[in-house]
C-alpha cells in the first residue's frame, strides 16, 4: 500500500518542480539588452507582454539597423530543462537581414549581460536557434549557433558557427514548443516533440573571438568550458512570441 502511495503521487511531485520564469503579465524577472543601447534600456518597447504572451515586435524602428537585442532572465543556471512555446507572426522589419527572416533563438549558458559592451550583436553563449519556414523548401529549427563559443561533437572539436539539427520544418503562424537539457559543461540536448533533434557536449569559449577573449581574461584558472550561464530569449528583425517559459532545475 505504501508503495502504491509513492507511485501515485511521484508525477505531482515531479511536476512541480518546474519553475515558471514568465508571469504572462509583465517582464518581472527580464531585463533587455539591445545593441547600441545600455543593459536594462528597452528600445521602441521592443519586448512587451501582451494578450498574455511575451512579444517581440519592431514598430518604432524603421529600419532595423543591426540592432539585435536579447531579454535576460535573471538567474544563471547549471544543470536544467528549459522549455519554451514559441511562434512567428507578421512581416519583418525593415531592412532586417534576409538571414534573419522568421529567425529567433535561446541563448544558454550566457555571458553576463553586465558585461556586454554597448555594440556587442550577441552575447558569449551558446544558441539554440529558432527558425520558422517559408512557403516552400527545408529549413530546420533548433539548430545551434555559436558566438564566442564551441562545442565538441562526435569527440571533435566544432568551429562551425552554425550546425543544423534533424528536425522538419515548421511552417505558418502556429505554436512550436522547444525543449533544452543543459548538463553543466556536458552534454546538451535540443528536444523537439520528445525527440532528440541535436546534441552535443563540452560547450566552451571560444579564444580566437574578441568578447570571448574578455572572459577568458578574467577566468581564475586556464578552462574554457561553460558549466553555467544566463538564459536569454532574442529579438532578430522578425515579430515573435513567447509563452510557457519554464525550467526544471536537475540535480548536479
Amino acid at each position: 500500500m505504501i508503495i502504491a502511495l509513492l507511485v501515485a503521487i511521484s508525477p505531482a511531485q515531479s511536476a512541480e518542480k518546474w519553475k515558471q520564469l514568465f508571469n504572462g503579465k509583465n517582464l518581472a524577472g527580464w531585463t533587455p539588452k539591445i545593441r547600441g543601447y545600455e543593459y536594462g534600456e528597452n528600445f521602441g518597447n521592443t519586448f512587451r507582454v501582451k494578450d498574455g504572451v511575451m512579444q517581440v515586435g519592431y514598430e518604432a524602428y524603421g529600419p532595423f539597423n543591426e540592432r539585435f537585442g536579447h531579454i535576460f532572465y535573471k538567474t544563471p543556471y547549471s544543470n536544467y530543462r528549459f522549455r519554451v512555446e514559441y511562434r512567428f507572426f507578421g512581416e519583418q522589419s525593415e531592412a532586417g537581414p534576409g538571414w534573419a527572416f522568421r529567425n529567433s533563438g535561446v541563448m544558454v549558458h550566457s555571458q553576463d549581460p553586465k558585461t556586454m559592451t554597448k555594440d556587442q550583436s550577441f552575447p558569449v553563449s551558446i544558441e539554440v536557434q529558432l527558425l520558422g519556414g517559408s512557403a516552400n523548401g527545408v529549413r530546420t529549427t533548433s539548430n545551434l549557433c555559436t558566438p564566442g563559443t564551441n562545442v565538441v561533437m562526435n569527440g571533435k572539436l566544432e568551429t562551425r558557427h552554425c550546425i543544423s539539427s534533424s528536425s522538419k520544418t515548421y511552417r505558418g503562424d502556429g505554436w512550436v514548443t522547444a525543449e533544452i537539457e543543459v548538463r553543466g559543461g556536458n552534454i546538451i540536448k535540443h528536444i523537439l516533440d520528445g525527440e532528440v533533434v541535436l546534441e552535443y557536449d563540452k560547450p566552451q569559449l571560444d579564444p580566437r573571438d574578441g568578447d570571448a577573449k574578455r572572459i577568458i581574461e578574467k577566468r581564475k584558472d586556464d578552462s574554457l568550458i561553460l558549466e553555467s550561464g544566463y538564459i536569454s530569449l532574442q529579438s532578430e528583425s522578425h515579430p515573435i512570441e513567447f509563452r510557457k517559459i519554464e525550467i526544471l532545475v536537475l540535480e548536479d
